[in-house]
């Protein structure tokens, strides 16, 4: 006779009394660990099944990249800019590379402001701010301005403590194993 697992006891969680309806969240995937983007996409689904505006920006992927995503979203009226060239580590000129992500976050910037959207994806917009290239300072200005019906999301790896602080959810994905150390490159339908 086999022995019986038993089920890990339920954690206790806080009991709120009363919770409050938010206009709209700051949400921040980050970590090491895959999922970030696809987390987020997964939110612009829900937003657009609701009727909702809503507005993605990726700050490193550039036209060449076909990502599956986009083409869904496209197709259901999201709006999508791609303001990069490509990853880092590929650029044949960082500081055009630099000047493209920064004119991406303008962009991101006046979108947030004019509150055209109901929700925003900043998709990998925290590496803009790890390598110096825009103020966190300043990025954590305009998500606590931003219109009051403006949810953004937020992804990329090392979210600086700033924008953690300011964030109403974070997530931080965590590598246990991934495809790609043992060598198998990055699949179309999977990993974009």
């Amino acid at each position: 006779m086999t022995e019986r697992v038993q089920p890990p006891k339920e954690v206790p969680t806080k009991i709120l009394t009363s919770t409050t309806r938010a206009p709209s969240l700051i949400i921040v995937n980050t970590g090491n660990g895959k999922g970030k983007s696809t987390a987020a996409f997964g939110m612009v689904m829900r937003a657009v099944a609701r009727g909702w505006k809503v507005g993605v920006i990726q700050f490193i992927k550039s036209g060449k990249w076909q990502v599956g995503e986009e083409k869904v979203c496209r197709d259901l009226g999201v709006s999508w800019m791609k303001g990069g060239d490509g990853f880092t580590w590929e650029s044949d000129d960082i500081d055009r590379t630099r000047e493209i992500a920064v004119a991406s976050w303008a962009l991101a910037r006046a979108s947030i402001e004019g509150g055209a959207f109901d929700v925003i994806v900043l998709d990998e917009l925290t590496y803009l701010m790890t390598w110096g290239w825009i103020d966190t300072g300043e990025v954590v200005t305009c998500l606590r301005a931003r219109p009051q019906h403006v949810t953004v999301i937020v992804t990329g790896r090392d979210a600086p403590q700033a924008v953690i602080d300011v964030a109403d959810t974070v997530t931080e994905m965590r590598n246990i194993r991934h495809a790609f150390d043992q060598g198998v490159r990055a699949r179309r339908g999977i990993d974009f």
